[in-house]
């Protein structure tokens, strides 16, 4: 089997590389300044000049763009008809409506369409340890490819019908937004108390919410390492798909909306690339001027 990876963001890398270990691919990304990570040795990946190219030196194809309008700018109408006897698996997130429109232009152009959202940041992307949330209109295509999302995942659970990944990953990542948010605001506390932000640490990873998210997050507070495992964009187009879906659903969802709006303030204070706890520097505390800084820290 011939796997082609489309988009080699801070995602997409990770996932490809973890997938040349064990299978011939063909990789492409708008910016080839992406590929270097993928060329050393042990890797089996080969860069292709276009989209097209590597549709026709793939069989099973994953794709991993930041949203609707950058999988659109890719997957043409012209490059669709391509698809034909091709799998296509969407990991990128993306409304649920957008999510049956591709199964319908690629199933109608005779190739086939599966649904796979990711669960996790870069550094469970590194080890491979992503939950999978797979989608397809039946189950026996999901069963298909368990084989060659092994080296990306620890799981890949079946949810239902195309649309069911994603709402799927809608669900979880309300948890996850509103968990960071409320970490960085209980760090945010802490510290204008006057506490030590390495026993505020310390006193929750010795409690019953510790968890691997809790202490690696925490860690970057103190360190005030922004570098972005998950970026503030990607969780701000979270809120919006969440809620979108949430008044299709008519459920409310009305942490999700107060966490949105802060990460919106975030983006408009240019942190859009970093790390989403670093939405903590958007918490002030008495004193201070302005609620973000995009260049200084967070000063515990």
């Amino acid at each position: 089997m011939r796997l082609g990876f489309l988009g080699l963001g801070t995602m997409g890398t990770p996932m490809a590389l973890n997938l040349s270990h064990h299978f011939p691919l063909t990789v492409w990304n708008r910016s080839p300044s992406k590929y270097p990570p993928l060329l050393q040795p042990g890797s089996t990946a080969k860069p292709a000049a276009t989209p097209l190219q590597l549709i026709h030196q793939s069989d099973l194809i994953f794709l991993m763009l930041f949203n609707e309008q950058a999988i659109l700018s890719i997957l043409t109408p012209d490059l669709i008809p391509h698809f034909r006897n091709k799998t296509l698996v969407n990991t990128s997130s993306v409304s649920v409506p957008f999510s049956q429109h591709l199964n319908t232009s690629i199933t109608t152009a005779g190739g086939t369409f599966i649904e796979m959202p990711v669960s996790g940041s870069k550094i469970p992307a590194q080890q491979g340890r992503l939950v999978g949330m797979l989608a397809a209109n039946n189950p026996s295509l999901a069963d298909s490819i368990r084989p060659y999302i092994q080296p990306m995942t620890s799981a890949a659970i079946y949810c239902g019908p195309v649309g069911s990944g994603l709402k799927m990953k809608y669900a979880v990542n309300t948890f996850l937004i509103t968990v960071t948010v409320g970490l960085a605001e209980a760090a945010n506390l802490a510290s204008a108390q006057g506490l030590d932000l390495d026993a505020f640490g310390q006193v929750l990873e010795a409690g019953p919410m510790a968890s691997a998210y809790s202490k690696l997050k925490v860690d970057k507070i103190l360190r005030e390492d922004w570098s972005a495992q998950a970026t503030i964009k990607d969780c701000y187009n979270s809120t919006q798909l969440i809620t979108a879906a949430a008044e299709g659903a008519g459920a409310e969802t009305l942490l999700t909306q107060l966490c949105g709006s802060l990460y919106k303030r975030a983006i408009e204070s240019g942190l859009a690339d970093e790390d989403m706890i670093s939405v903590v520097k958007c918490l002030p505390k008495r004193g201070d001027e302005e609620c973000c800084d995009k260049k200084g820290g967070f000063q515990g």
